[in-house]
């Protein structure tokens, strides 16, 4: 398989098959990232793309679940991906499944039909960050997004039958603006009804512009407390019937499985952290870069 620069895919599709369809991301100014620092967005030849479908095939015996790297594989053109897709099904008739990061622009720059083009083909599911609700946060951090751009994307995907899987950050508003974090998010998860979230705690990634920021006193991180209550309102103020991949590896409390089936478990679960765990009279939280 052929690869260029850092390769970065969702922590529960590490059994995937990596294929890599675009370099690099089409956003790429978002101040806590730094993962597609080394390369500028840009399409992969087709040719390339069928060479590393046809090499894997030859590899591997048996290939149910494929994800497409890099960042915001959406923002290719659709001709494009259900060319990708028809390869990867007819290459791998066992597939069961099909993902890959978009942006909910990306999403809302194709339309309805294009994207149940997609869903015919192959495409199952779409990993999308939104990483806070809070329009301060948005701006702050230079997502090139708003509130109702995510609702609307979602909304769409939802319409074409694409699962999406939504991905937070929690303590993304600092110490100073956590509750307004926290809460706004809360609330276009319960308006945008993902069939998946997925969690994880803030980290400075080395080089980034937050980390500068918060080298400079603009930024402040949050505390563990601070992030634990964070997802316990979360969990509390939750209506929607989802998958919640609570278990990054910066998480404090780790915890996976369906919603509502198992939210006062783990509601109760952050809830014990919150009273017992030592972390919690730290005055800052101390995570790993992804």
């Amino acid at each position: 398989m052929h690869y260029e620069g850092k390769i970065y895919r969702p922590w529960m599709e590490a059994d995937s098959l990596l294929i890599q369809t675009t370099l690099g991301c089409s956003n790429n100014q978002c101040t806590f990232c730094t993962m597609f620092d080394d390369k500028r967005f840009k399409v992969r030849d087709i040719d390339d793309v069928f060479k590393d479908i046809e090499e894997a095939r030859q590899l591997y015996r048996h290939v149910p679940s494929i994800f497409l790297v890099d960042g915001n594989v959406l923002a290719a053109r659709t001709e494009f991906l259900l060319k990708v897709l028809n390869k990867i099904t007819e290459t791998f008739p066992e597939i069961e499944n099909i993902a890959l990061y978009a942006g909910y622009n990306d999403i809302r720059r194709k339309s309805v039909e294009q994207l149940k083009q997609l869903k015919a083909a192959g495409l199952t599911m779409i990993y999308a960050g939104f990483e806070s609700g809070d329009p301060v946060v948005l701006k702050r951090i230079k997502k090139a997004l708003t509130p109702e751009q995510i609702i609307e994307g979602a909304a769409m995907a939802k319409e074409a039958g694409i699962r999406l899987l939504a991905s937070i950050i929690f303590g993304l508003g600092g110490r100073e603006r956590s509750k307004e974090h926290i809460i706004e998010t809360t609330k276009i998860l319960n308006q945008s009804a993902p069939e998946e979230i997925a969690s994880l705690a803030l980290a400075l990634q080395p080089g980034s512009e937050l980390e500068k920021e918060a080298q400079r006193g603009e930024f402040h991180m949050p505390s563990p407390l601070q992030v634990l209550e964070e997802e316990e309102y979360m969990l509390a103020n939750l209506d929607i019937p989802t998958y919640y991949w609570g278990d990054h590896g910066n998480n404090i409390a780790s915890m996976k499985g369906w919603l509502p089936e198992h939210q006062q478990t783990f509601l109760s679960k952050v809830q014990h952290e919150i009273r017992t765990n030592p972390i919690t009279q730290q005055n800052v939280i101390q995570t790993f870069a992804w």
